[in-house]
This record gives structure tokens, sequence and C-alpha cells, in this order.
């Protein structure tokens, strides 16, 4: 490819290796000294098959620290990178702390709060929407498209960590998710360099079952696709975006209070 979309030509490159060396260096430095112990960081996959969460915050950093290296202002660059990172704090600490939590989905936790208890699931609705509207803020001026970044920041983040289920889903999805942004090039293609360039350096870990993202890394990198879309789009592509992320989050949400 050529020209001033081409891949080499204006930083997705080095932006997406950055991501996956950064993230595979974190992960490495997880897997020899994991905070707390080895313990607090295994888990049992859906095939009773044991796995590790170091992927999740491993992606995440790798791409806090793409996206705070890309071209931009620094008003821009810290926004993004304060975004994936809060996405990534709130879905770490679900992870750590809400293990044997079985309630699911909006309602549950929301009922919860409604009674004095304040649930990981409540940290991460209020934290990563938070965290998303404030992105929005500082990425767009007008406060409807502010609102609208803001909500697809958040809902994409929602997205793959409802995908996050079996190995594979969730990274693949943020390839897939993210390849139309990286292949169109400017503002939106670096943005979505980092998520990739994240996802692709725990690909074969995650597909053999060894890691998985949890919410940490599932939150983190969708947060960061939320942010290539609010970068790529104009309102209405914001709106149609925005509508179909908070039509997903419902399903997701009936789904996940229905038996079986």
């Amino acid at each position: 490819m050529s020209g001033a979309h081409g891949p080499f030509t204006d930083g997705r490159a080095a932006l997406l290796a950055g991501a996956a060396v950064a993230t595979r260096a974190v992960h490495a430095a997880l897997r020899r000294r994991p905070p707390g112990g080895a313990a607090r960081w295994r888990r049992t996959n859906h095939a009773g098959r044991p796995v590790t969460l170091y992927a999740g915050p491993a992606t995440a950093l790798g791409t806090a620290c793409a996206v705070a290296a890309a071209p931009g202002t620094p008003r821009a660059r810290t926004a993004a990178a304060l975004t994936v990172l809060a996405a990534g704090a709130c879905g770490a600490y679900d992870d750590l702390r809400a293990a044997d939590d079985p309630r699911r989905g909006f309602r549950a936790h929301l009922t919860a709060l409604a009674h004095g208890e304040v649930t990981s699931g409540t940290v991460k609705l209020f934290g990563i929407g938070g965290a998303g509207l404030a992105a929005g803020a500082a990425l767009r001026r007008r406060p409807v498209d502010a609102l609208l970044a803001g909500v697809v920041v958040a809902g994409s983040a929602h997205l793959v960590n409802l995908l996050d289920l079996r190995p594979g889903r969730a990274v693949g999805a943020v390839l897939a998710l993210g390849a139309p942004g990286l292949l169109g090039g400017g503002a939106a293609g670096r943005a979505a360099a980092a998520p990739v360039g994240a996802a692709v350096a725990v690909l074969a870990d995650d597909v053999a079952a060894r890691t998985m993202l949890g919410d940490a890394g599932a939150h983190a990198l969708g947060a960061a696709l939320g942010l290539s879309v609010a970068a790529r789009y104009g309102r209405a592509g914001l709106a149609a975006h925005a509508a179909a992320l908070v039509a997903a989050a419902v399903i997701g949400d009936i789904r996940g209070r229905s038996p079986g």
C-alpha cells in the first residue's frame, strides 16, 4: 500500500508494534512476579481448564502506552490514555474482587445499589461510563457530539466484554472491529492501531486457552476501539454506532439474566 493512507506512512505500523511489544513485556513481567501471588490471577474457564488473567492488565497497559504516544494534541492523547486505563482499572477491580459474585447484568447491580451495596459491577458501570463521557468531552466540542462519543466509548468497552466468554472470541472481535479503522488511516487508524496491536500480542495465548482478557483487557481494548470510532465518524455515524451499542447492551443484559 502506498500514498497518504498507507499503513507505513503515518505512524500506524509503529503504534501497532509498540502496543504489541509493550503488551508482551507487561505480560512477561506479570508471569514472573504476579502481584499478590500467582493464585490470585488464576481462573477456570468454561471447559474447566486453568487460565491466567495476565493478558488483561497487559493489554490495558500496552494499549494505553501506544495511545499516549500517538500523534495529536496533549489534551486528546491524555484523555484517550486515561480512558483506556480507567476502563482497564474498573475491569481489573471486577476481575479480582468479584470472581465468585453470581450477579450479572445492569439490573442486578443497580438493584444492589438501590439497597446500599456498591458492587464491582456498579463500579464498572459508573466508572467506565464516566470515563467515556469525559473522553467524549475532551474529543468533541459540541455537547451532543461529546455525549454520543462517550456512549460509543463506554458501549464499545461493554460490547467486547460481552464477547469474552470463550477463547479467542473477544480478541478476534477486537481484530475484526479494529481492522476497518486501522486500514482507513488518519487519526482513527492510529487510534485503532493500539488495541489491534495489543490484541495481536495475546492472540496465540488466548486462543490456546492459556490466558484470558478478563474484564480488564476486554474493557480497555473495547474503550480504545470506541475512541477510534469517535475519531472516524461525524454526528450521524456516532449516533448510529451509539444506538447499535445500546441495543447490544440491552440484549446482552436480557440474555445474561435468562436461565440456562
